[in-house]
This record gives structure tokens, C-alpha cells and sequence, in this order.
């Protein structure tokens, strides 16, 4: 656990500060093994203040398990290298009445690494302070499931204890994973994956759910977290609160460099979601769009 806790306190001290922490209510950030993501969520974490936090949402994709729906922990713990950490029952309970979630399995609980590889930054920049887990497994969803579930989370937006971690590495490249666009007025095949993920990040910024589904089909890039990210987008689009949300991506990294057909790499990236306080001009603004 200290080995561990000593390596994550060493990629957050490398992390140059620059955002203020104060307003960040979500992050995106990757789940490859630490050794190859961990400086990269670094950048998200770092920016995360956990004085507000209480309770903490976190999306991940299902990697090797179907489901077409979210899925909830049946445990009341999750154990980690750097301690134990509660579930909120209540909050499980309070989705399971809604109809639209199951449990997931003890097996399928303990295979999924996409929310399991969190845990350890999460544990660190909550030592001290009380909070519970809602870990939810986001299924293979439609895009009308992921607007239902977007909607259903929407309202935990509300409140700004709570935080929400999207789960997700970007652009997985090479005939191993079966994808190998690429862009040849790019030069080098790790400059047009670069370029390709800019763009998917870029539209992901913006907030607006209809393009990024556009963008997927289009490109097909193989964002793994991209319902999860849907989710999220549609709970942001859903928010009627007195704030304005906003996505920032603060960093990418590639495991690798693709020069050849040959080569293969997996992309990550670090956005933070900060909700903004609305000018008196911003908000007549938003009005006047609205009604147009």
C-alpha cells in the first residue's frame, strides 16, 4: 500500500497546477494498468478538491461481460491497496427502485478493471475524509439507454458532494484491436490517432451528445468508455441547475508511438468538468438561445 501511495503522490507532485480546484464535480480519466495511465490520471486527479466530496459516482465500461443495461455492486465494500471503501447502500437501493439496474455478479464485479483501477486515486485523495461509492457498470447501451440513464442520474448533479469519475481510455490502435484508420495526410500513423482523438475530445468539450454519437459512427474510434462518457453527457445536457457545466481536457499520452502497420497503442486522456457560476449576461444569454 505505501509503495503504491508513494508512486501516485509522486505523478500528482508532477502535475503543474494551474485550474482551480474549488468548482471540478467530474473527471474522465483512463484505466490502463497505473505503470502506463497513472501519470496521465494524475492531471485529472490533481485538480479534484475532496472537502465537498461525500459521495462518489464511478461509470465504468464493461469489458468482458454483455449487458445492454447499467449494473450495480452487490457488495458493501470494495477492498484496495490503500484501505477499504464503503458502498453507499442507500444510493444503490434508491437506483435498484427505479427498475432500470441489476446487480452484477461477485465474478463479473471482480474481472471488470475499468472501475477497480480508480479505486487506488480515489482512496488517496479521500484519505481523511468520509465518503461512500456508488460503482456502476455501464453496459453496451443504445443511445436512447444512454439518454435514459443520463436523465435518471441528472438530478445527483444537483448537489455538489457529489462527484462523478467517467472511466475511460481513448483510441485503442493496431490489428489487435481490430482498428486501424488511419489519416495519411498526418505523416506518422501516432499523429493521425493524436488528431483523431483531439477531435473526439474537442466535440466531448462542447457537451453536445448528437455530435459525439455522430463522431463515433463516423470514426468508429474505439474510446471504450464511450457510453459512460454518453451517460455523463446526457446527465450534463439534463442539468437544470444554477450553474454552468464545463469540459476541460487537461492532458494525453499514448502507451506508444505508431510508426507501422504493425505497431499497436492505446490512448489516454484527463478532462475535468467544472460547473461554473452564471453572470447575470450568461444568463440572459443562455435564455435568448434557448428561445431562438
Amino acid at each position: 500500500g505505501k509503495a503504491l501511495a508513494d508512486q501516485l503522490e509522486k505523478w500528482l507532485s508532477e502535475v503543474k497546477e494551474s485550474q482551480k480546484k474549488a468548482h471540478v464535480r467530474g473527471i474522465i480519466g483512463p484505466h490502463a494498468g497505473l505503470s502506463y495511465s497513472g501519470p496521465t490520471a494524475a492531471h485529472a486527479y490533481k485538480r479534484v478538491d475532496p472537502k465537498l466530496i461525500k459521495r462518489i459516482f464511478v461509470l465504468g465500461p464493461s469489458h468482458h461481460y454483455y449487458t445492454s443495461r447499467c449494473e450495480l455492486t452487490a457488495c458493501k465494500t470494495y477492498e484496495t491497496p490503500m484501505g477499504t471503501i464503503e458502498i453507499d447502500l442507500d444510493t444503490n437501493a434508491a437506483l435498484m427502485k427505479t427498475g432500470k439496474f441489476k446487480k452484477m455478479s461477485l465474478s463479473v464485479d471482480e474481472e471488470e478493471h475499468s472501475i477497480e483501477l480508480h479505486l487506488p486515486y480515489i482512496a488517496h485523495i479521500m484519505k481523511g475524509y468520509k465518503f461512500k461509492l456508488v460503482p456502476i457498470l455501464v453496459g453496451n447501451l443504445s443511445t436512447s439507454a444512454e439518454k435514459a440513464y443520463g436523465k435518471l442520474l441528472s438530478p445527483f448533479l444537483d448537489d455538489p458532494c457529489n462527484f462523478f469519475v467517467i472511466s475511460s481510455d481513448f483510441c485503442h490502435w493496431g490489428s489487435r484491436f481490430r482498428y486501424t484508420w488511419v489519416d495519411k495526410s498526418y505523416g506518422s500513423i501516432w499523429k493521425s490517432i493524436k488528431a483523431l482523438d483531439n477531435l473526439g475530445m474537442s466535440i466531448i468539450e462542447t457537451l453536445n451528445t448528437q455530435d459525439f454519437t455522430d463522431y463515433l459512427k463516423q470514426y468508429e474510434n474505439t474510446i471504450c468508455g464511450r457510453h459512460p462518457i454518453g451517460v455523463f453527457l446526457n446527465a450534463l445536457e439534463n442539468y437544470t441547475g444554477k450553474q454552468i457545466p464545463e469540459m476541460k481536457f487537461v492532458h494525453y499520452s499514448q502507451s506508444s508511438k505508431c510508426y507501422r502497420s504493425s505497431d499497436s497503442s492505446v490512448s489516454y486522456a484527463a478532462g475535468i468538468c467544472r460547473f461554473c457560476t452564471k453572470t447575470s449576461s450568461e444568463t440572459s444569454e443562455a435564455k435568448s438561445s434557448k428561445t431562438k
